[in-house]
Parts: C-alpha cells; structure tokens; sequence
C-alpha cells in the first residue's frame, strides 16, 4: 500500500530526507541495508520535521512528550517545534464555521475578528463576541486537514512497516509506536475531545486543600455551539505568564517577588494536585500555555494533551520522588521494576549499579540546586539502557515535571524546588496512610487488628496441635541438596574402606608377631594381602575422582 500510494508525496519526503542527509534513511529508501539504523542528529530531526510539513511537526511534538523512548537532547531539540504556519484566510475559515453552527452565524455572533489570534497545523483561533455580549475563543479546524493527516498518517504506517523489519524496529517495537502517535494524531481532529478534558480539569481543580481555586482559571465550554471541527470556549483576558509585567508594588504591598512567589507555588500546588491526587492532568505546560490575566489570575489553556495515572502508579511515583531525595538507588531500582509493563527479565544488580552511578554526583550537592526533572530524565535512561519498557504516560508525567520546573525556574530564579515540594510530600504520604477519611480507615485498620487479635490464638493451638501429632509435613527445597549428598555419601565410603585397610593391617601384624604355626602365617599372608589391594584400589578411586586436594 505504501509502495503504490500516495506517489507524490513520497517523492517529496524522499527528497527531503536526502537533502537532509540521513544515511540511514538513505539505505532504507534505496532498499540498502538497514539492521544499524541511527537516527539523525537532534538538529538535524528537528529540521526534517519541519521541511516536512505542519502534520510532521505535530508529530514532532507528540515525540518530545516520550523521554522514555528518546534521550534528553532529542526531547530538548523537538520540545522547541512550534507550528509555525499561516491563518487560513478568513473566507474559507466562515465557510467552515457555518458549516458547524446550527443557527445562522449572525444570530449566533454579534461581532467577529476576522484575524486569527493564533494558527496551529490542525486549527486557529479567533476572538468573537456572542449575541448576549459574552467574550468567546472560536477554535476553528482548518478546512481540508483531516485529508490531509489521513495520508500522511498513510504514510507514517508505512515507513513504520518498513522499519519494522530491522531489529532496530523489533526493539523499540516501532509499529505499535506508529500506532499509538497516529491515533493521538486523529484525536487532535476531534475538538470534543478537548472540550471533555478541559471540563474535567474545570471540575478536579474547582476544590482544593493546597490552594486557592478562585486564582487558578481554566475556559468555560460552551457546550451548544461546540463540535468536532469547532471549539467555543469563554475568551480568557491576559499575556503568557513569562511576558508578565509585575509592578513593585500593587498598592497593597503585595511587591513583584511575592507576586512571583505566590503564582510559583500556585503552580506547583495545581499540578501536584493533578498528578498525584486527581491522577488526571494537563501535560503540557509550556510557557505559553499559562497565561497571566488581568485580574491577577493565573490560567491554564490548551487541554488537548492530557495525561492519566492510576492509584498505584501514583503511589510508586511518590514514592521515587523520596528516594531521589533519598539519593536510594536500590530503591529506585525497586520501583522502576514495579512501574515495568515489561517480561524481559531484568539483571538487578546491574540496574542498581546504573542507578548508583547516575545518583552518585548528586551527593555533595544541595538538594536546592538539584534539577529534579533531569534526574527523572536519566532515570527512564537507565531504564531505556536495561531493556525495561515503562508505560507511555511516563513519557508525559516526566515531560509535564520538566516543563513544569523549566518554567518555574524562568518565571521565579529563586524557586527551592524542595521547599515547594516538600509539604506536598508530606501531606501525600500522610494520605497515602491514612486515606481521604482518616477516621475511617483508622476504624477499618482497628477492625481488622482485632480480627487478628481473635484469629491468632486459634491458628497458633493448630499450628501447636499439628506439630504435636507429628501432621506437620515441611516440603523444603534447596538447590545443590543432592550433589552435597552424593559428595558425602563418598566421603563416608571412603573413610570406611580406609578404616577397613587399617583394621585388616593392624590384624595381620598381632597375627604375624603370634604365629606359632603355619596356618596363622598364612592367615597373616591373605589379611596382608587384602588389605594392599583395598588400600591401592582406594587410592586408584581418589586419583580417578579427581579430588585429591
């Protein structure tokens, strides 16, 4: 299929993949060999995306969202991608729109801004204003896109195929990847999509214990005009949050670095709550992604890409944040192996020896200057280096810390990440223990003690009764258990004949000092005799065996 379709176009990606000079590429294309396959360098990937077209550069973006396939540089060079790509002109854009609203657009929108605010690779967004005067964000797909991804998705599966063939491909299981960043690829198409995920958010980040929720604003749904190719969404007044201009002082002594301080720990009190608690999150807080509005609310936009983990992965993550703290590698290695959908076994000493070697240079340093979303990085490296598969929404959950770090340290250079961090940690563990009812899991925890307390005595007089009555059977098995036997079995041989060769010499020599007749030296005679051939064949025995020594 790949081969007879869609010509044209791979006429192009050839071309460019030449110009750019991947070798490997070059080999795979031209049916030369490819059992070595080596990516491109950073910049180079990086470019031949971009050459490549907006739809690649999606794809680009979804790519930096997994260091736990790639490394770090790889993820630094694509997390730069930006789709950098001109508006649709505004006759084709109202098209499209009247094509999604069920009433006339000019009983739907009182005023309209024909110049897109922003345009991606899949839809641009426009500033309008309903009939009842509300202030709205028209997301609008771009006309023909969906034709578009479709073949280029086409595409993708198709050069998946081939690589797939290379043991390069069977490694990293490059089909199933394939698979997995196309569907996200056709998700993008589905603007409901977005919307459920942005009202999910709206309603786990509506209470909290950690913050304030009337400071932190995700966009109203507007849910009667919204569709698959159209998003409405409440218009959301400010600047990205680094363009920010904090004055000294707001006139109420609140100066620029609370300020600062204030929005940081807003942040990283938000996203803990997502990652940790709801286990539902937004996964990618790039800068201009948060913005900073003008009544002094910090708002999150763009909830396309999400991230979602279970109970029990946030408990072990939680818990690999106190080992890093910890500086614990055998702890760490612990917990990658819990986190590991993988049934390749795992050589654990040397997976410890990786995670000490990588932990060891943070010994000396100050937990403040620790870059905690670098270590998180190399830990999926020494994972990646061990053959251990992580699931996908580790890619996410690292990129979404290192995001979320890389801003805050823009935003506010005084950042303590520990400081930030460390009552969460303890409220999570506290949690953790007790639950979100604490009385109540107190009394499920006194209920099955006491349990305990009455089954104890009866299960010890069984265990008591069938000793007693000899009923008790141990089924024991320990590895080498018949070798030592064997081992001792002639051991034991050996001693006897030797004790044997001694008697019948020592009877053969008071015989032989007595003899008075002929008879008794010739017993003398035989027993001597017998003796030397046991005493040489016992010799013979041990020289065969080998172990002399």
């Amino acid at each position: 299929m790949f081969l007879t379709q869609n010509t044209s176009r791979q006429r192009e990606i050839a071309e460019i993949l030449f110009r750019n000079g991947w070798d490997y590429m070059r080999r795979l294309l031209t049916g030369g060999k490819t059992d070595e396959p080596q990516l491109p360098t950073p910049a180079v990937l990086r470019k031949i995306l971009v050459d490549l077209g907006p739809v690649y550069v999606k794809f680009g973006q979804l790519m930096s969202t997994r260091p736990d396939l790639l490394p770090a540089s790889y993820i630094e060079e694509l997390s730069t991608l930006q789709d950098d790509v001109p508006p649709v002109p505004w006759a084709e854009i109202e098209v499209a729109i009247r094509q999604q609203l069920k009433k006339p657009l000019e009983e739907t929108f009182s005023k309209i801004n024909f110049q897109a605010v922003a345009a991606g690779s899949i839809g641009q967004i426009h500033r309008a204003t309903l009939t009842d005067g509300r202030e709205v964000a028209i997301k609008v797909q771009r006309p023909g896109i969906d034709a578009i991804v479709a073949q280029d998705i086409s595409l993708i599966q198709g050069v998946a195929d081939l690589v797939a063939r290379s043991e390069f491909g069977q490694n990293y299981e490059i089909k199933s990847l394939a698979n997995e960043f196309t569907a996200a690829l056709e998700a993008e198409l589905d603007f409901t999509r977005e919307a459920h995920f942005a009202e999910q958010l709206r309603r786990n980040l509506s209470a909290s214990k950690w913050f304030d929720p009337q400071q932190l604003v995700i966009a109203e749904i507007f849910w009667d005009l919204t569709t698959e190719k159209l998003l409405v969404m409440e218009w959301l007044d400010g600047v990205p949050l680094l363009s920010a201009n904090f004055a000294e002082s707001n006139g109420n002594g609140v100066t620029s670095e609370i300020k600062r301080q204030e929005i940081t720990t807003l942040l990283f009190r938000a996203f803990f709550q997502q990652l940790y608690i709801d286990g539902f999150f937004h996964a990618d807080p790039h800068p201009g992604n948060i913005f900073y509005l003008k009544d002094g609310r910090v708002a999150l936009l763009d909830c396309g890409m999400v991230g979602k983990l279970d109970p029990r992965t946030q408990q072990i993550l939680v818990e690999m944040l106190l080992a890093i703290v910890d500086i614990d590698a055998q702890r760490c290695s612990q917990l990658t192996l819990q986190l590991s959908d993988s049934a390749q076994p795992v050589i654990l000493s040397r997976l410890e020896n990786d995670y000490d070697r990588m932990l060891r240079k943070y010994y000396n340093l100050d937990l403040s200057q620790i870059n905690f979303s670098q270590i998180i990085y190399e830990l999926l490296q020494v994972a990646r280096n061990n053959k251990i598969r992580l699931p996908s929404n580790m890619g996410l959950y690292a990129k979404t810390l290192a995001n979320l770090e890389g801003l805050a340290r823009q935003f506010n250079p005084e950042i303590n990440f520990l400081d930030e961090v460390k009552p969460l940690l303890t409220d999570l563990f506290r949690r953790q223990l007790l639950g979100n009812r604490p009385v109540e899991s107190l009394l499920r925890t006194a209920l099955d003690i006491k349990s305990l307390s009455l089954q104890s005595p009866r299960q010890i007089e069984l265990l008591l009764d069938r000793v007693t009555s000899e009923t008790l059977q141990w089924n024991l098995s320990v590895r080498g258990l018949d070798s030592i036997r064997r081992t001792l079995d002639d051991s034991a041989n050996r001693l006897s004949f030797s004790v044997l060769v001694g008697s019948l010499i020592m009877g053969a020599a008071i015989i032989s000092s007595k003899a008075q007749t002929a008879q008794l030296s010739w017993l003398s005679s035989v027993l001597f005799a017998v003796a030397s051939l046991l005493g040489l064949w016992l010799i013979f025995s041990i020289l065969r065996s080998g172990r002399l020594r």
